[in-house]
């Protein structure tokens, strides 16, 4: 299975690579999304960045962010900690593609 790829309108995410940017495991990845304290949010490039899509992962005061081409290409990869976690300002949903939930398999 690929680590991120897009189907039906969605994209899917492998527990393993959210679990490997936001240093945690792919067991309480799931767990933890299901529970609403690993939120997500996904940007669709427009312009230069036409086909790409910037995937960011919250738990806490950690963020982690990936850049993905439509064909699941990690083109991108960073992780941040900061001092205090953001401000949950209603913005981290899905913006264009619902994230499908994250799989532990594989």
């Amino acid at each position: 299975m690929a680590r991120i790829r897009f189907e039906d309108g969605a994209i899917e995410v492998d527990a393993h690579v959210i679990a490997e940017g936001l240093r945690t495991t792919p067991e309480r990845v799931a767990a933890e999304m299901r529970s609403g304290r690993i939120t997500a949010r996904c940007e669709r490039g427009i312009d230069d960045d036409a086909g790409t899509y910037r995937l960011s992962f919250f738990a806490g005061n950690r963020r982690f962010r990936v850049t993905v081409t439509e064909a699941g290409e990690v083109l991108r990869r960073a992780t941040l900690t900061t001092a205090e976690p953001p401000a949950d300002d209603g913005a981290r949903a899905a913006i264009d593609h619902p994230l499908r939930r994250a799989r532990s398999g594989g």
